[in-house]
């Protein structure tokens, strides 16, 4: 074994397949673990990788561990395995507001850490990932986590100090983007549309104008400005959108997603 998941959710999965899909790693070079039997089974089934409810076998067996778990189970997962966390070996995690002291400090010893938090678009391939480590990775390593983490997406290294804004301007907002998505589409249903199509029309939207911004280069506002003609119909949109302050409810809630994870 060479790749260990202790936890195989939704996000352990979504990387997994990547990994997969990209032939980082084959599927019998991964171990996952789960206490939850069918949850394990699932990721089984979905990937072929091997499993076990034990997560002492994935730190033996895997030269990079992935902590896969829920935040809160940080601790205590990391005190389960820590003695068997050698100086060879890499740990990954992907868990919001869990900073490298901390981690540091639950294992009680020098331990290569590298800190990166994913989205859920990496479910499709399309993931934005970023990453910082301690100063017991090399260059050499963190490249070679970069190279596993690209599999699903983009990946940036950033300063420790940004992870805490990455969380709430990559990490958690899918969901605000499907929230867009979901009252575009309820919109158009309310004026004619079937729903099916109206999810296709506004996800495709949504879609083709993010890969613009990524693609062309230009401004936000420039990009928004070409669609805007004079007294037409988008720039009284965009004016709605305004007087009800569209803008400032995003930047709001992305303040406080911020600070929530700065104490978490």
């Amino acid at each position: 074994m060479q790749l260990g998941f202790i936890g195989t959710g939704n996000m352990a999965g979504a990387i997994m397949g990547g990994i997969i899909k990209k032939g980082v790693f084959k599927a019998e070079e991964i171990i996952g673990s789960d206490v939850f039997a069918p949850g394990r089974e699932k990721t089984k089934a979905a990937y072929g990788i091997n499993v076990t409810d034990d997560n002492r076998e994935v730190a033996e067996k895997s030269k990079v561990i992935i902590l896969s778990v829920k935040p809160q189970f940080y601790a205590s997962a990391i005190e389960g395995i820590k003695d068997l966390i050698t100086e060879d070996k890499l740990i990954i995690t992907i868990a919001p507001g869990k900073s490298l002291a901390w981690l540091e400090e639950q294992f009680g010893k020098p331990v290569k850490i590298i800190r990166t938090m994913p989205n859920t678009p990496a479910m499709v391939g399309e993931g934005m990932t970023a990453a910082c480590a301690n100063g017991h990775v090399t260059q050499e390593e963190l490249k070679y986590a970069v190279d596993i983490l690209s599999a699903f997406g983009k990946v940036e290294v950033v300063p420790e100090h940004l992870m805490d804004v990455v969380v709430s301007v990559s990490g958690s907002s899918p969901a605000y983007v499907f929230m867009f998505i979901e009252a575009m589409a309820d919109a158009a249903v309310a004026d004619g549309m079937p729903r099916a199509q109206a999810y296709k029309f506004a996800a495709q939207s949504v879609y083709g104008s993010a890969k613009m911004v990524l693609e062309t280069g230009k401004h936000p506002g420039e990009l928004k400005d070409m669609v805007c003609s004079p007294a037409g119909t988008t720039i009284e949109a965009v004016r709605t959108l305004e007087a009800r302050g569209f803008r400032s409810a995003v930047i709001e809630s992305m303040k406080v997603c911020t600070d929530m994870s700065k104490h978490m």
